[in-house]
């Protein structure tokens, strides 16, 4: 692709436009992905990966507004992907979260990309990974992922972030709603937001007898934090920063930084090599659909359908 480096060069300058453009080749899946990411990848694996998930309401993206703020303080720069549920008619985003991160759309150092999902399952767009890429290659020290909201399917922010952080208000639900909702699971770092409201004190403990229950996986174990926060006052930004600190050396000294990156290379990489199989496998091609009304008449099975399918991929 003419022009790739000097676009890449632009977008480490902090050129937003140059950021944008990257941005949205790899959204719609660019003829030259595989240029883009072999220009991209030497110079990623800087950016501290943040993940901000919750039920619908919770205030994620004024949450993420405060953690923004927070490290722009630092003197980091910051780059946001918010995922958003898409319109079902032009396919876009449908929030537009920059609304409540009005605060930060002029600062040279803070890019924030809204992302439709596009049907995509798992509260994250399918290029949200390659997106992430960009942002880590134009020099930003810090990316955040806003996901669209968090349920039984919604967890694939874990493979995608270093921390994650799970966001919650008093009068959502329950401590069981949470467990049956997958929380436990998907959280590094709990946050209690609307923390003035009443009902607060009832989440925290909840929250506390359900992380007091058992660990989330093998290995060395992370006791989850519980933070409590008025994101619409700035209130606890600060400790929310010092929580995902701790997490962060907690990573490092545990090697977990390391294999938590590896596990999602590795999950990228399957995706792709899926996606490659499926083309030359030629899914929705008129031999699948042969294949598949013979399966639906019990004309035969699926596992041979499958291997009759392989055998003309070959």
């Amino acid at each position: 692709m003419a022009g790739l480096a000097d676009l890449v060069g632009r977008a480490r300058a902090g050129q937003h436009r140059a950021v944008a453009r990257l941005i949205s080749l790899v959204e719609d899946e660019s003829p030259h992905l595989r240029e883009i990411a072999a220009e991209l990848n030497p110079l990623t694996g800087n950016a501290r990966v943040l993940g901000l998930t919750g039920p619908p309401g919770v205030g994620k993206s004024t949450s993420t507004s405060v953690l923004v703020s927070a490290f722009r303080k630092q003197g980091l720069r910051v780059g946001v992907l918010a995922i958003d549920p898409s319109s079902p008619f032009s396919g876009g985003a449908l929030l537009g979260d920059r609304i409540r991160m009005h605060d930060h759309t002029t600062d040279p150092d803070v890019f924030i990309r809204s992302m439709a999902t596009r049907g995509q399952l798992g509260g994250l767009a399918a290029a949200t990974p390659q997106a992430l890429r960009v942002l880590d290659a134009a020099g930003c020290d810090v990316v955040l992922i806003e996901t669209v909201g968090v349920g039984q399917s919604e967890v694939d922010i874990v493979a995608l972030a270093d921390t994650t952080v799970v966001l919650l208000a008093p009068g959502m639900g329950d401590g069981v709603q949470a467990a049956k909702a997958g929380i436990l699971e998907v959280a590094d770092v709990f946050v209690v937001n609307k923390a003035d409201r009443d009902g607060a004190d009832e989440t925290v403990r909840d929250l506390k007898h359900m992380v007091s229950l058992g660990r989330r996986e093998a290995g060395p174990s992370w006791r989850q934090p519980i933070v409590r926060t008025v994101a619409s006052a700035g209130e606890g930004g600060e400790e929310l920063v010092g929580a995902l600190d701790a997490h962060r050396d907690w990573l490092v000294d545990h090697g977990e930084l390391a294999a938590r990156r590896a596990r999602r290379a590795e999950r990228e990489i399957e995706a792709i090599a899926v996606a490659a199989l499926r083309t030359r496998l030629g899914v929705g091609h008129e031999a699948l659909d042969r294949l598949a009304h013979r399966v639906a008449a019990g004309e035969l099975d699926p596992y041979a359908a499958a291997d009759r399918l392989t055998a003309a991929g070959r």
